[in-house]
């Protein structure tokens, strides 16, 4: 079972002088989530190397045990210093694919023409697609067979505009996620601010927010038949 996971290499919040990246709660917890079940994982991200952490998902309050313990894991700490370049990805090689979220996803994987072809390319082949937090604005401009958005008519959920608001970075955003969801044609849904809600559409699996991140990981194992 080898599964991708996919990061940001975009650090700049903005026009805030601030740093982003991926969030990584939702990377250590389905690192260990996939671990567990014995997958093998690839890192990839648009430039390879390190990809840019967000120094928010850093600070005390945002850690949990999966946090803490990818900080103290040599082999996890190497993966991530030595993520694969995203166009050296073939999705054949692939059972799965999981993007975390963070901001800097909404930046470059947004309009990354390799991740795009990526996406498209494992949800034709029936093979479950997952994304949380911000990561589903990734699929803004992914299309199905059909020369559709990808989202069109699908059920699927994403960070919300109220936790958005609450993050107070609607007006720094290049787009929303929700309204992106929608506008694409999307049924978008959301459960409450903060707490774990994952849309399982077919193969595409969709988490809101940084909580739903290990409800989401078992909910690509349940389609692998784990």
């Amino acid at each position: 079972m080898k599964i991708l996971i996919v990061l940001t290499s975009h650090d700049q919040l903005g026009d805030t002088g601030k740093k982003t990246g991926f969030w990584l709660e939702e990377l250590a917890a389905p690192y260990y989530v996939f671990k567990e079940a014995g997958a093998t994982l690839t890192l990839a991200s648009p430039k390879g190397g390190q990809p840019p952490l967000d120094p928010k998902s850093d600070e005390p309050d945002a850690q949990t045990e999966a946090t803490q313990r990818f900080r103290k894991d040599p082999e996890a700490q190497k993966a991530l210093a030595h993520t694969v370049a995203l166009s050296t990805v073939k999705a054949g090689d692939y059972d799965a694919v999981f993007y975390p979220g963070g901001h800097g996803p909404l930046w470059d994987l947004a309009q990354d023409a390799h991740s795009i072809a990526l996406l498209e390319s494992f949800y034709a082949a029936g093979k479950p697609t997952t994304l949380v937090c911000h990561a589903p604005g990734v699929l803004r401009q992914v299309k199905g067979a059909d020369g559709e958005p990808l989202v069109k008519g699908k059920r699927v959920t994403g960070f919300a505009n109220s936790e958005e608001e609450a993050v107070q970075l609607t007006n720094v955003v290049p787009f929303l996620v929700e309204d992106m969801l929608q506008e694409k044609g999307g049924l978008y849904s959301k459960g409450t601010d903060w707490a774990p809600y994952v849309v399982t559409e077919g193969h595409l699996i969709t988490g809101q927010n940084p909580a739903s991140s290990e409800s989401a990981a078992h909910a690509l194992l349940t389609q692998l038949g784990r």
